[in-house]
């Protein structure tokens, strides 16, 4: 199927690695004029280089921490100056704090707020006037399947990625009307970079080995096992595309059937 991204312009934030960086990856094989984005400078040239190697084409790059102020802005100057306008944006910025509610201080709680909800909000309100001079304008933020089943000793994240569904869904109505479409992808178990440490971690303080540790989470999931960055990457990039032209406020779980809820 040809998702029509032959000269779209898409800017993907969060880029560097993950689902970002699997998604940016995937819509430069798709066609598309694609710039990546992370706060960290060698991580994107990196990333950008990496695509390149894969795809013959290499994305732009730009640096931006989305938790600062002004960030947003300089960002959406820099797509401006390259291409004038933008077609879709993804946020794929997030993570979360393993603790549980009473060891959690104010500075944790504002602080991933900043990470996971203001970072999106900033990066949305930055991009409107360029996706509005855009062709079926749309946006993709990065949620997780938490935000519908609460993972134990992840409430920070559990509250702040439940948030961005809000986001979405009154987004979406707001401009519905100027053509714009906004909508959330939902990962549950994701064999990123964050998981693979994170059983690593577990492995040696429990002495056990790795893919043990991962087989373990993996039972709780219907499917199996993990999912991979790039089997997520393929439905924010559909979302993205003009082939979803009909669907906005929704937020998609990717999850392996892991939130069993009706909604």
């Amino acid at each position: 199927m040809d998702l029509g991204y032959q000269g779209r312009r898409v800017l993907v934030v969060g880029a560097s690695t993950g689902i970002g960086y699997a998604t940016a990856k995937l819509l430069v094989a798709e066609g598309a004029e694609v710039m990546i984005a992370s706060r960290n400078a060698a991580a994107i040239a990196d990333s950008a280089a990496r695509i390149g190697a894969e795809c013959g084409r290499a994305p732009a790059t730009a640096v931006a921490d989305l938790t600062q102020q002004g960030a947003a802005e300089r960002l959406m100057a820099a797509a401006q100056a390259r291409w004038g306008g933008l077609d879709a944006l993804v946020d794929a910025v997030g993570g979360s704090i393993r603790s549980g509610f009473e060891a959690l201080t104010d500075e944790d709680w504002l602080g991933n707020y900043q990470f996971n909800v203001l970072s999106a909000v900033r990066a949305v309100r930055a991009a409107l006037p360029l996706l509005r001079q855009g062709q079926a304008p749309a946006i993709v933020l990065l949620g997780a399947a938490a935000s519908r089943m609460p993972y134990p000793n992840q409430i920070v994240s559990n509250v702040h990625k439940a948030g961005l569904l809000g986001l979405t869904k009154t987004l979406a109505g707001e401009y519905a009307a100027e053509g714009i479409r906004v909508n959330c992808v939902a990962p549950g178990r994701t064999l990123t970079r964050l998981w693979q440490d994170r059983a690593e971690k577990l492995a040696a303080e429990q002495g056990r080995a790795v893919a043990e540790v991962i087989a373990e989470f993996a039972h709780e999931i219907p499917l199996g096992r993990f999912a991979t960055a790039e089997e997520v990457a393929v439905m924010v990039v559909w979302l993205s595309s003009p082939r979803a032209a009909y669907v906005t406020g929704q937020t998609v779980n990717v999850d392996g059937g892991i939130a069993r809820g009706l909604l």
